[in-house]
This record gives structure tokens, C-alpha cells and sequence, in this order.
């Protein structure tokens, strides 16, 4: 009990924390329809995947490899001297339980408390958030299952055993890619650009709060003997770009179903003679 009390203490401090650095640019703007841009309003000629994207790709593989023959000394030296650092350990839990289910309840809260505001960037954030990171989980689980590499404490001296199928064995077995690492990079890239998009001024001190907490994310599962490095650098990719091409997706299609759904709302008071009722509209 006094642990989800705690849980659920960090989450709120983490929403305030996550509108901290975009306050500035989260300006209520009422309606789904007039915040979208003039140019918003047209959909891209641009391919959602790029020749740039392919590139982006091939440089993290290149990383993950790089990593893959100093995985056991990563995990050496975090189970070594950092065990002992009670602020290690504190911000491991901290940070572990704002990664997941945190992410859940912020995204949630967001997207909840901008369609009670009518701020469409809080709705939007919250949204594009939690859509990147459920799309995100479901292309990790399905490699986490197949890829079957067995967790750091199951051997912390056989950072290769690999074998197909295996995740479906058990949780163990199921350490490569990190899901933690990819809801905190996912969160971050969708911040980032849609702070992009809003205040491009404001990314310089936006992107280093929100990856550097998604950095904290990931180091924290290494240090919880969870995950190799390799498996938070690949989760980290998956999350960037998963993040990214939801951003690139909904503002290059602003008619698509779901912003026109779940965005596109508006809150009416409905009162008659002694009553008082919310109902939501989809506006046209």
C-alpha cells in the first residue's frame, strides 16, 4: 500500500515535471480546428519513412553491435561500486515506476486535463504520447518474445544467449529490447517535436530535459540487473523513432480518425432547470 502510495506520488510530480519545460509553449487554444495550422490543414506530399530515417536506423544497429562485446562489463561495473549508493537505488525506483505505469497516468492526465481546459497542445501531447508508446511495446514485445536473450541476472557472464522463441518461456528470457527504455525515449521524442513544432526556439532546453530523463530511464534498468546495453540502446531507437513518426504522422494528416476523435471534442455545458451535464461533441 505505502508503495502505490508512493508510486502515485511520483507520477503527479512527474506530470508536473513533464509540463515544466513546455509551460511556456502549452497556450490554451480552444478547438481542434483552430489549432491546426493553415498548412496543417493540407496533407504532406512527404513520405512518412525517408532515406534519412534508413540512415538514422543503420547508425543505431551500428551502436547496438558496438555495445553487444562491452555488455558484460557494463553490467560488471553497475553491479559492482553503485550498489552500495542509496541515491543509485532511489533514483532507480523513481525513475523505473515514472517509466511504466507512470507513462500511462501521465499521458493520461494530460490528455485528460487539456480537453477539461480546452487546451488542445496538453490534449495533444498526452495523446501523441501514449499512442507512441503503445505502438512502440507491441514492436518490442513481438521481438522481446522471438529474439528469447536472457536477462543480465539470469548469467551476467553470457551477454550472447540468444535463442528463438524463447521469450515465451518466461520474463527472463525476455530482456532484449528494453520496454523501459523505449517509453522514456518515446516520451521524450514526442515532447521534443512537438515543441518543435509549437516554439522551435524552445527545443535547445526542452530536448536535453527530456531525453536526459529517458538516459536515467534506461541506465536505471542496467542498473536493476534488467537489461543488458545493447537492449536499452535498441529500446531507445525503437522509442525515438516510434515517437517521431507519430508526431510526423498526425500533423501531416490532420484529418485522420483518431485526432479528429479523440482532438476534436468540445466540452458543452448542457444544463436545464436544476442540472448541470458535460457532453462531449465531436466538432465537423
Amino acid at each position: 500500500m505505502l508503495r502505490c502510495m508512493y508510486s502515485l506520488r511520483v507520477q503527479m510530480w512527474v506530470v508536473a515535471l513533464v509540463l515544466l519545460p513546455v509551460s511556456p509553449i502549452l497556450q490554451a487554444r480552444s478547438g481542434y480546428a483552430r489549432a491546426q495550422s493553415a498548412d496543417s490543414t493540407r496533407k504532406s506530399k512527404e513520405p512518412l519513412f525517408t532515406s534519412k530515417d534508413a540512415v538514422v536506423a543503420a547508425g543505431f544497429a551500428a551502436i547496438a553491435a558496438a555495445a553487444i562485446p562491452l555488455d558484460r562489463s557494463f553490467a560488471a561495473y553497475l553491479q559492482g561500486a553503485p550498489q552500495t549508493n542509496r541515491f543509485f537505488k532511489k533514483v532507480a525506483v523513481t525513475v523505473e515506476a515514472i517509466a511504466e505505469p507512470g507513462a500511462f497516468f501521465i499521458g493520461g492526465a494530460l490528455y485528460a486535463a487539456g480537453r477539461l481546459s480546452d487546451n488542445d497542445r496538453m490534449a495533444d501531447l498526452g495523446l501523441h504520447g501514449t499512442e507512441a508508446i503503445v505502438i512502440g511495446l507491441a514492436i518490442t514485445s513481438v521481438i522481446k518474445y522471438a529474439a528469447g536473450r536472457a536477462r543480465p541476472f539470469v548469467d551476467n557472464n553470457k551477454p550472447h544467449d540468444f535463442e528463438f522463441g524463447r521469450g515465451f518461456k518466461g520474463h527472463e528470457y525476455r530482456s532484449f529490447p528494453s520496454g523501459h527504455s523505449l517509453i522514456g525515449f518515446a516520451a521524450a521524442a514526442v515532447v521534443t517535436d512537438e515543441a518543435r513544432r509549437w516554439r522551435p526556439e524552445s527545443v535547445w532546453y526542452v530536448a536535453p530535459a527530456m531525453y536526459g530523463g529517458a538516459m536515467l530511464i534506461a541506465a536505471s534498468r542496467m542498473y536493476d540487473d534488467r537489461h543488458w546495453a545493447s537492449d536499452v540502446i535498441v529500446g531507445a531507437a525503437i522509442g525515438i523513432v516510434s515517437g517521431r513518426k507519430i508526431v510526423r504522422y498526425h500533423h501531416t494528416h490532420p484529418d485522420n480518425r483518431i485526432d479528429r476523435w479523440l482532438l476534436g471534442v468540445s466540452i458543452a455545458n448542457g444544463a436545464g432547470p436544476g442540472e448541470l451535464r458535460l457532453i462531449v461533441l465531436p466538432q465537423r
